[in-house]
């Protein structure tokens, strides 16, 4: 028995991308999602950091909201909403409950509607390179807000708002070497709860090269190295406290590292 298992570990060693390794933790708890199969590379970070007591909201709007991306560090405390993400938790409160799957290519064509508890055992799993996009289901909105509002009613959301404009919560799970390619639509925040996510973000108009059905993962280890200095994008990893907003209209591609749990809050 014990030469069977260590067959079938080897087997499904192999049968991992070379750019995917394996690691114990990652800055404390992981809320039970694990961390095995994490991708290394988290790239340079060139996009602005600022911490909650170097920037006000008036500070805010002047620098970033319509002219350029920015992290932001210790805007609200998430502890009560990140306990509840977790992996026995969130299958204990929605295993039964049906979630609407996407495909993750640029414009996200495809449903598929499965129990959450069948994703969450079944098809939260690592991505390979040649995955495409069409052939990825990915959890992320479509979240049935009836369903999960005592869940979201305990997030809070970034406080810097923009005028005239109100919130919309989108909630998501996903395996490592998932993402989203590159598309674009109004001004939002993107917060990590557990795991890291790559981001890569360039302005309205300086639209990045990139086939829609192509995964994010493919586009780095194929078309990324590849890229001009001036062609480069703004680009960083963000982790558990930190908040990533991006303007209006501005491209952007994710890429998990790790099985992440994560919400955006899109302004509209």
């Amino acid at each position: 028995m014990d030469q069977l298992v260590r067959a079938l570990l080897l087997l499904l060693l192999v049968q991992l991308p070379a750019s995917f390794y394996c690691t114990d933790t990652l800055s404390g708890d992981d809320g039970g999602w694990g961390l095995d199969s994490s991708l290394e590379d988290e790239g340079e970070c060139n996009i602005e950091i600022r911490d909650v007591n170097s920037i006000t909201h008036t500070g805010f709007i002047e620098e970033y909201a319509y002219a350029k991306p920015v992290i932001l560090r210790g805007l609200t405390d998430n502890t009560k909403f990140r306990f509840l993400c977790s992996k026995s938790s969130l299958l204990r409160e929605y295993g039964e409950r049906m979630v609407r799957l996407s495909t993750a290519n640029t414009h996200s064509y495809r449903k598929v509607d499965v129990q959450f508890e069948e994703f969450v055992k079944f098809l939260l799993t690592p991505q390979p390179e040649d995955t495409l996009g069409s052939d990825t289901l990915y959890f992320f909105g479509d979240n049935n807000f009836t369903e999960w509002h005592s869940l979201f009613e305990e997030y809070k959301a970034p406080p810097f708002s923009l005028p005239l404009m109100h919130p919309a919560y989108s909630f998501g799970i996903a395996g490592p070497g998932t993402g989203v390619p590159f598309h674009w639509h109004g001004p939002g925040y993107s917060e990590v709860i557990y795991g890291r996510k790559r981001w890569f973000l360039y302005p309205p108009d300086e639209a990045p090269e990139f086939h829609p059905n192509h995964t994010t993962l493919a586009w780095v280890s194929l078309s990324y190295p590849n890229l001009e200095l001036h062609q480069k994008p703004l680009e960083c990893t963000i982790r558990p406290g930190e908040v990533l907003y991006f303007p209006d209209r501005w491209w952007h591609a994710t890429l998990n590292l790790d099985t992440s749990v994560f919400i955006s809050t899109f302004l509209g």
